[in-house]
């Protein structure tokens, strides 16, 4: 109890201590302060309007490969000899582009051995040696059972023709 009343009578003599309000001393600096000279403030800098950069070299070669040689003496001919057959009715898969074809199986009868072609959005088709598939003239000169061997016939740019082998190979299933 004893404890308790020394405490009112401290926190009594505390706050007896704050009721002053003589801030004279203080309004003296503040009136000082306000009396100064103003400084200036420096105007901003003025920015000059950003240059985006466009970087055009992408597509050119890195500087830091070497550059790619080209020997035109080595380079497959093509020949004179080798001509496709413009004079023979086209088939149906020669519209198609021979990369959009994948190989889905193969069926084998008396008749022969037959692969079977997805021809994209067409569906599947029987093929068989001898057929033609894709733009290039390209003819099936074999057909096993995980690939179709098709040999096209490309011009070479010089106004000859080249016998380019390509591979129709098994879709895994997935």
């Amino acid at each position: 109890m004893k404890m308790r009343y020394s405490l009112i009578v401290l926190l009594s003599v505390g706050l007896a201590g704050c009721g002053n309000g003589d801030f004279s001393d203080l309004q003296t600096f503040m009136d000082e302060v306000r009396a100064r000279p103003k400084g200036a403030i420096e105007p901003l800098p003025k920015f000059l309007p950003y240059e985006s950069f466009t970087y055009g070299a992408s597509s050119l070669r890195s500087p830091f490969q070497p550059p790619v040689k080209i020997d035109l003496t080595s380079r497959q001919k093509g020949s004179n000899n080798i001509k496709p057959d413009e004079n023979r009715v086209k088939q149906f898969l020669e519209e198609f582009n021979i990369e959009t074809f994948e190989m889905v199986g193969t069926l084998s009868n008396t008749g022969g051995v037959f692969a079977l072609i997805n021809a994209a959005s067409n569906g599947v088709h029987r093929v068989r040696v001898g057929d033609y598939l894709g733009r290039n003239h390209g003819r099936i000169v074999s057909i096993n059972d995980s690939s179709v061997e098709v040999v096209e016939i490309v011009p070479d740019g010089e106004g000859g023709w080249l016998e380019r082998p390509r591979s129709i190979t098994l879709k895994e299933s997935s």
